[in-house]
This record gives C-alpha cells, structure tokens and sequence, in this order.
C-alpha cells in the first residue's frame, strides 16, 4: 500500500490547503520529508516578506531551478534523476486540490 503524507498549509489570506501527498516508495523518512517542506514554505514566506511584491512565475522559477540543482548534485546517472524529479513534480502536482480561492492572475514566468 502507498504511503502518503497530509499536510496542511494556512495561506496567508487566510485560506487552508488540505493535501495528502503520495510518497515515493523509497521514502526514508516521512517525517524529514514533511520537516524539509515545512521548512522551505517557511523560508519562501519569509523571503518574500522581505523583497516585497514577486511574481509567482519567479517563486515557480526559482524552486524549479532549486530541484534541477538538487537533482544534479547527486551522484547517479543523470536520466535516473531527471526522470526521479519529474515524476515526483507530476506526483506532489496532482495531489494538491484546485484551490477555490483564486485571486485572478498568475502572471508570467
């Protein structure tokens, strides 16, 4: 049977995310994973509390760039990784519900 890992995220206008992410079936551990996530959302806010208005293409860019970096420090064969990170994208993307709290534009990346 998949593990799974709910998550709950409080979005600064006020609303809830309620997301119960499948897990690799490699996870080591589901609660580094969770402390990881939990700590990158933390340091996302609080760097954008600092720089001030930023497009959410240039969040989505950043942290895409992020796991091609992660991806690329590890020592494997690179179409093992890439093809590991993409599928864990797909994977954590189709877990998160469609929010209801759309605020109009996304803009551009």
């Amino acid at each position: 049977m998949p593990k799974h890992l709910p998550y709950r995220v409080k979005q600064s206008f006020g609303g809830v995310l309620d997301i119960d992410f499948p897990l690799h079936a490699q996870t080591a551990s589901a609660v580094r994973v969770s402390q990881l996530l939990s700590a990158t959302l933390a340091c996302i806010d609080h760097e954008l509390r600092i720089l001030g208005e930023t497009a959410n293409g240039d969040v989505l860019q950043a942290l895409a760039m992020a796991l091609a970096v992660r991806a690329g420090m590890i020592e494997a064969p690179r179409d093992l990784t890439d093809t590991l990170a993409g599928d864990l994208v797909r994977s954590a993307l189709s877990a998160v519900p469609k929010s209801p709290a759309y605020r109009g534009p996304v803009g551009h990346a």
